[in-house]
């Protein structure tokens, strides 16, 4: 029987690899902070396995979270996007590059007395005036690369959706020995993890990148350019189960008590639709942030105190949470992710782009709610 621990265990081994190149990149300023980042959290998806065991104790991964904040609050990790280009020799000048080498590799000046000195000689000397990372290649080699391969750009992306769904929808009904072939609940991670793998697959033979090595060093630089951020979605859902299981919904819900006005029905509408919102932009979750606000008010008030039609009224919270999800940088993989992975210069663009369409969104859904779940 198939779990879906082997998938753990293959990312697992792809932090602990990304860590490695790092570590032995020399031009790398933050090699140590990273490669102690991405190690730790690679070794934690082993140790996890035996934790939900219970053959080890769950309190050496919470030291292990620790530790990887401690690391990224004291700006041990990351690095500069402008690093990307600048570290690749030739890059953004139109001049051919090659493939793509560790920026340890970048040649530097052969004579410390013809070098510049100061701030500019540090970037002549390493080809960036901050963190170097591992190399890519130019602006001008991506779009001749697109016009070369045109559509066939999109076959190993298709192959991950395509790949999981087969293996979620067949692979329960895949027998060995009278057992089942995967284990209960792991089909769609399975598929997940299979369709991913043959995905890396076809590119390289679709592609032809210049070493086997390329996706996992292109998936180490995109990791370097998230940071941090890669990790916030797991730690807020995880957050969420904490403070359901402390009873902060049943705070929330003493307190709203007293100061929610008697029999105002609008009143306890913009309470839980702000109030969805709210948590959603403190926790980064709108599903995080879903049950707390619904042990606290939707359930007891709006759906027992009113009769309101649940599945309404859920959906739409859900919604005005989603609101939230625009207007925090706490939603790092909608909010961080592509302001870093874009390049932008502010990586709070696109928090003030959306900014004024979640708060009309907001307003329409607190109208919704109170108009048709009533």
């Amino acid at each position: 029987m198939i779990t879906s621990e082997w998938l753990y265990w293959l990312i697992g081994a792809f932090f602990i690899t990304v860590a490695v190149f790092i570590v032995v990149d020399t031009g790398h300023a933050k090699r140590f902070g990273n490669a102690a980042f991405w190690g730790i959290l690679g070794i934690s998806f082993y140790y996890g396995t035996f934790v939900a065991a219970g053959t080890a104790p769950a309190w050496v991964l919470g030291i292990a979270v620790l530790v990887m904040v401690a690391l990224a609050g004291a700006g041990l990790t990351g690095t500069t996007s402008r690093t990307r280009v600048a570290a690749v020799p030739g890059a953004g000048t139109g001049a051919p590059t090659g493939p793509a080498e560790p920026t340890g590799a970048v040649p530097r000046a052969a004579d410390p007395a013809d070098a510049p000195t100061g701030r500019a000689g540090r970037f002549a000397a390493t080809g960036s005036a901050s963190t170097s990372v591992l190399a890519t290649t130019s602006p001008e080699e991506r779009a001749a690369s697109a016009r070369r391969f045109g559509n066939r750009l999109f076959v190993p992306a298709l192959v991950v959706p395509v790949v999981a769904v087969l293996v979620a929808t067949l692979g329960p009904l895949v027998h060995v020995g009278g057992q089942p072939l995967l284990a209960e609940g792991s089909a769609t991670l399975t598929g997940l993890g299979v369709g991913s793998v043959l995905a890396a697959v076809v590119a390289v033979f679709v592609l032809r990148p210049p070493s086997v090595a390329t996706p996992v060093r292109e998936g180490g630089r995109l990791l370097q350019a998230i940071g941090w951020a890669a990790l916030l979605p797991q730690m807020l859902s995880t957050l969420g189960i904490v403070f359901t299981q402390a009873g902060v919904g049943a705070a929330v819900g003493t307190i709203t008590e007293a100061v929610l006005p008697e029999g105002s029905l609008f009143a306890a509408v913009v309470l839980y639709c702000v109030g969805m919102a709210l948590f959603t932009v403190i926790m980064g979750n709108a599903f995080a942030a879903f049950p707390i606000m619904t042990a606290a008010i939707g359930w007891p008030v709006l759906v027992q105190g009113f009769d309101g039609n649940p599945a309404a009224i859920f959906a739409i919270g859900m919604l005005a949470g989603f609101c939230g999800t625009l207007a925090t940088p706490m939603a790092a993989n909608f909010n961080l992710v592509p302001a870093a992975l874009l390049e932008m210069r502010d990586k709070y663009g696109p928090i003030k782009a959306q900014l004024p369409t979640a708060v009309v969104l907001l307003v329409v859904n607190t109208g919704i709610m109170y108009l048709v779940a009533f």
